[in-house]
C-alpha cells in the first residue's frame, strides 16, 4: 500500500505510481483508506510534496491518528524543490512518527520536483521539468531495492 498526498502539480503522484507498479501496491490518498487496512500490509509507503520543510498536513494528520500497534515495514518518500539533506532533514519527523506508531522504517526516498510554493510562484517556480525521466527511474530502482530487502510485493 502507498499512502500519497499529491496536491500541487501531480509530482508525488507520479513517483508513487512508479513505485506502486514495482511493488504491486495500491496508491491511495489518506482519506481513501481505512487505517485498519494497513495491518494487512507487509510494506506501506507514505509520501507527499514538501511544504515549508514538512510533509503535507493531511499525511501527517493521518499518521498521527493511527493507533500504536505492532506493524511491519514502511518507507517514506517526497518530492521537493530542495534536497532532503543537511541538519534538518524533512524526512526525520515523519520517520520518527511512523516508528512511534509501530512501523520499522526501511528507507526514505526524495527527488526534486517543480515547485511553485509561496515565493517561488513569483518567479514562475523552480525545478521545471522535474521529476524527470531520470528521477522516475531512480524511484523505480529505489522500489526494486526495497522489494529485494523487505522481501514483499505489497
Amino acid at each position: 500500500m502507498i499512502v500519497c498526498t499529491s496536491v500541487s502539480h501531480g509530482n508525488t503522484q507520479r513517483v508513487a505510481e512508479v513505485m506502486g507498479r514495482v511493488l504491486q501496491a495500491r496508491v491511495v490518498a489518506p482519506e481513501q483508506l481505512d487505517p485498519a487496512e494497513l495491518s494487512e500490509c507487509d510494506l506501506v509507503g507514505f509520501g507527499s510534496g514538501i511544504f515549508l520543510g514538512s510533509f503535507h498536513a493531511r499525511l501527517r494528520e493521518f499518521v498521527r491518528a493511527l493507533p500504536v500497534e505492532p506493524r511491519r515495514s514502511a518507507f517514506v518518500f517526497a518530492t521537493s524543490g530542495f534536497p532532503d539533506a543537511g541538519f534538518q532533514k524533512f524526512s526525520r519527523p515523519l520517520t520518527g512518527l511512523l516508528e512511534q506508531k509501530g512501523f520499522a522504517v526501511a528507507d526514505a526516498f526524495s527527488c526534486r520536483a517543480f515547485d511553485t510554493y509561496l515565493p517561488f510562484k513569483l518567479v514562475g517556480g523552480i525545478r521545471k521539468g522535474r521529476p524527470s525521466a531520470g528521477d522516475l527511474e531512480a524511484a523505480r530502482v529505489f522500489a526494486e531495492g526495497l522489494r529485494a530487502r523487505v522481501g514483499t510485493e505489497s
